[in-house]
């Protein structure tokens, strides 16, 4: 596992730029998607199942979305964070590795804000009457409501989780081993509450196009106004909680999980 893991980072890291920039538009696209189901099955569990099994349930569903970056092909900031492992042995220079991260990075955000786009438009939100929109609005507050440190901490949490999957997934050795290897992980850190800074990229941004582009029948649906979510602003999203998550994601993904099974196992060959 660690020596494919190696050698899967040195492929990544070699990848022409227009290619691993595509592909990293498909994985937001891919972890949007994931957060659409979430969200779409969120409205009325915590009253039905309480809770723990409705957060279970939004993880469970929102675990698609790695089953495709993982078994579709994609290229996800959060799991190339495995790409230190290739770099600790000396097989991917400095600014190989960065300059995979900022493409993967750039294209994670152009896909995952264009599917935002694109289900804000559709009228997706509308959906329950106006209960699907409701929760992307309430997810979205709470999101920009935790301090730096909070989010630092979640996405060092949660990164570690999604890592772990990507790890996993490693062993796998048919379509079915990869998602299995997946789905726990996944629907751990989502269940937990920690932040995944793509994942974050379609949730606020999602919340941002409806609270500008909603009708007016979305707001009495769901006895609103826009005026109600002003603390909903790109800034806040950009500055207080995607940059500390992304931090925090690169930590426990590339420091929990890369560095930690380079040293155990690869660190005697390099």
């Amino acid at each position: 596992m660690a020596s494919k893991a190696e050698s899967v980072g040195v492929t990544k890291a070699r990848g022409s730029a227009p290619t691993v920039l595509v592909l990293g538009v498909l994985a937001g696209a891919f972890i949007a998607l994931g957060a659409v189901f979430s969200t779409s099955v969120a409205p009325g569990a915590a009253e039905a199942l309480g809770w723990g099994p409705a957060r279970l349930l939004s993880g469970l569903v929102f675990s698609v979305g790695l089953i495709l970056v993982v078994v579709g092909g994609a290229e996800l900031f959060t799991g190339n964070n495995l790409i230190v492992m290739a770099w600790a042995s000396g097989q991917v220079p400095t600014r190989r590795l960065l300059r995979n991260w900022v493409l993967v990075y750039v294209g994670n955000f152009v896909g995952a804000v264009g599917t935002a786009a694109l289900v804000a438009a559709s009228g997706q939100l509308t959906f329950g009457q106006g209960a699907v929109g409701a929760t992307a609005l309430s997810i979205a507050r709470h999101k920009l409501a935790l301090g730096f440190g909070e989010a630092l901490l979640l996405g060092i949490l949660c990164n570690a989780l999604v890592c772990l999957a990507v790890w996993l997934a490693m062993s796998a050795r048919s379509t079915t081993d990869r998602i299995l290897a997946v789905v726990p992980p996944v629907a751990a850190f989502v269940a937990a509450g920690f932040e995944h800074c793509v994942a974050n990229m379609y949730f606020v941004p999602v919340a941002l196009f409806s609270r500008s582009t909603a009708p007016a029948s979305f707001w009495t649906d769901i006895g609103s106004a826009p005026g109600a979510w002003g603390d909903l602003t790109w800034s806040a999203f950009l500055l207080a909680n995607l940059v500390p998550v992304t931090l925090g994601n690169i930590v426990g993904g590339s420091g929990l999980v890369g560095l930690v099974y380079w040293f155990v196992y690869l660190r005697k060959k390099s």
